[in-house]
């Protein structure tokens, strides 16, 4: 027998929150050892089947978990930030169907949606805030951040060009130029003449460009171990500018062998949220397109050039809007002595220093949340 709070969560389906591309869609939902079944969505509906074949997401909790999400509009967000319910394979579709069933209906509500050519989601009313994943990651990367900042601003996470669903062009740049063109033009389809901008990783590296190309466009910066240019020598990068990305429309290597490497690279790439991380990285990279725009986005990360009339850091010193810089001290991405390089070039900038790596949004969430919510506060 399918139990009740199942049931209750696919009656509340609403198509509008998760708009999909094709019908048919299975998510699968895992009821601790009690038994799986199927959501099948597809044509505006939803129904609940036994579960049978491959699914295309897994949401996984125990039988009172479920039933306090069916009790609970605000019940499956809660329940998947407290990491009482686990999603994998698709973090897009799995968050999408729990916020489309999630039975809410007023303003600020978490809904997925499509501008431009780009994906993203959005919740909450007041100033909008942009928010810009890294390198590898998704609009869902920034899912706690997105929480944190709802009851007060419009925060808004999208796929930046070539990652998660959004557009992935052949022979696209995938420079921060790029990025930071597409990123007006998409503000531009959702008529927001300026906002706030966080970003992580390559999203901060984007979101400095922003504020150095289209100033105009953005209020405040709030930085998470964002990506700088190189200081020290980089002996590979006449060889890497004789690469072409495009290579990555080729299939390097099986998925399973992909999966280890990555997994035993990423510390808890097993379970939680970098388990979840970790699997939306692999849905992106396992596309031709995807592998493309990744190899393509990492190489303009290494060749960027430091100095001179067109490098980074003389640029950085012309940097208008107010900004924040949150440093982890275990980063060993962007190490935390960039922090004085930084100081240099922006002598005004805020600066906050964290106990964790390269993703404080995950790592430390609470300890990150606060500054940024009092820096654009």
């Amino acid at each position: 027998m399918q139990p009740t709070a199942l049931r209750t969560l696919v009656g509340r389906y609403d198509p509008d929150v998760l708009p999909l591309e094709r019908d048919d869609v299975r998510v699968r939902l895992v009821v601790g050892d009690d038994g799986a079944y199927d959501a099948v969505l597809g044509n505006g509906t939803a129904r609940l089947e036994d579960a049978d074949g491959d699914a295309d997401a897994t949401l996984t909790a125990d039988e009172r978990t479920w039933e306090k999400i069916a009790g609970d509009v605000r019940g499956g967000m809660d329940a998947f930030r407290r990491r009482r319910l686990t999603v994998r394979r698709d973090l897009h579709l799995g968050v999408g169907f729990l916020a489309a069933t999630s039975g809410q209906d007023t303003p600020g509500r978490l809904e997925f949606e499509r501008a431009d050519g780009l994906s993203y989601l959005q919740a909450g009313v007041g100033d909008p805030v942009l928010l810009v994943h890294g390198l590898g990651g998704t609009k869902v990367s920034m899912l706690p951040t997105v929480a944190a900042l709802a009851p007060q601003f419009h925060a808004i996470s999208v796929d930046l060009p070539g990652a998660g669903d959004s557009d992935k062009p052949v022979g696209a740049p995938y420079d921060p130029r790029f990025f930071a063109a597409s990123l007006v033009r998409f503000l531009d389809a959702l008529e927001i003449d300026r906002a706030h901008v966080v970003g992580n990783s390559l999203g901060g590296r984007v979101a400095l460009e922003l504020g150095l190309r289209h100033p105009e466009r953005v209020h405040r910066l709030a930085l998470l171990a964002p990506s700088l240019a190189w200081r020290r020598d980089r002996p590979w990068a006449p060889v890497l500018r004789l690469v072409r990305p495009e290579l990555g429309l080729l299939q390097p290597a099986p998925r399973p062998v992909v999966e280890g490497i990555v997994r035993r690279l990423i510390p808890g790439g097993q379970d939680g949220w970098s388990a979840a991380g970790v699997d939306e990285f692999l849905r992106v990279y396992q596309t031709p397109r995807g592998r493309a725009a990744f190899y393509a986005a990492a190489r303009q990360i290494y060749l960027e050039e430091p100095e001179g009339d067109d490098g980074f850091w003389p640029r950085l010193r012309t940097l208008q809007p107010d900004a924040l810089f949150v440093w982890g001290r275990n980063d060993q991405i962007v190490p935390l002595a960039f922090a004085r390089h930084v100081s240099e070039a922006v002598p005004g900038a805020q600066h906050v220093e964290l106990d964790c790596g390269h993703v404080p949004q995950l790592e430390r969430p609470r300890e990150t949340h606060a500054a940024v919510l009092r820096f654009l506060s």
